[in-house]
């Protein structure tokens, strides 16, 4: 059976681009997250502009299980691969990971967004998902389920303290404002008046295309998702 997990919208009332700072604070290990060994970059890739920027890590838990579950499993850490996709120009944050460890018994997956707050652009919004389905674990699937479930609840618990420490530490550090990307780099971005000339049917055709498919498939979804950010603030 799979297990899912929605997290309700957590609002920082900092910048995005503050907020990114104390989130890379966490890397390559920290502290503050004792399951949390270790990770290596597998892969990065920064466009030219520095507009976006993908990082993927293997990270190293050291899961917090009975000795016995580590002995018949017979390994002492977990391995997950997490993917970051970060768009500067957007200012949005994406983050994939899965497990690598066993993952022919047991599949984790979880999707994380932190983004611009719709009704304040000074506040950054962080959303959380999961699934969690053990197939087969040597006999201890229960087991198995009940300790992945209590991780990952004390996990999602920490992370906001974490966020907020190293926010506090940057203060601290006398860093208050970064610019964003756009502030940074006004000469990239597109003057609409200076765009080349468009062929108005073709422009027409494509408006009403555009038009058509947002009003049918993204309108609701995008008031669910703004209902559910300014819910959090409340």
């Amino acid at each position: 059976m799979v297990q899912k997990y929605q997290s309700p919208v957590r609002v920082y009332k900092q910048p995005f681009e503050l907020v990114m700072a104390a989130y890379q604070k966490r890397f390559p290990t920290c502290d503050m997250i004792p399951v949390f060994v270790g990770s290596d970059i597998l892969n990065e890739e920064e466009s030219e502009d520095k507009a976006t920027y993908t990082v993927e890590r293997r990270c190293k838990l050291n899961v917090n299980a009975p000795y016995i579950l580590k002995r018949v499993a017979g390994c002492e850490y977990v391995y997950f691969v997490q993917k970051n996709a970060l768009n500067r120009r957007e200012r949005t944050l994406n983050i994939s990971a899965f497990n690598e460890s066993f993952s022919s018994r047991v599949v984790v997956k979880e999707n994380c967004e932190y983004s611009v707050h719709p009704d304040n652009s000074d506040w950054t919004c962080f959303e959380q998902s999961a699934t969690l389905e053990v197939k087969s674990f040597f006999g201890f699937e229960n087991m198995v389920e009940k300790i992945a479930i209590k991780q990952y609840t004390a996990n999602i618990k920490k992370g906001k303290e974490i966020i907020e420490h190293f926010l506090t530490e940057l203060q601290n550090q006398g860093v208050t404002h970064i610019p964003t990307w756009c502030e940074e780099n006004p000469h990239l971005m597109v003057d609409p008046t200076e765009e080349g000339p468009v062929d108005a049917k073709d422009e027409t055709e494509t408006e009403e295309g555009e038009n058509s498919l947002s009003r049918s498939g993204s309108a609701g979804d995008a008031h669910s998702s703004n209902e559910r950010i300014r819910g959090a603030d409340e």
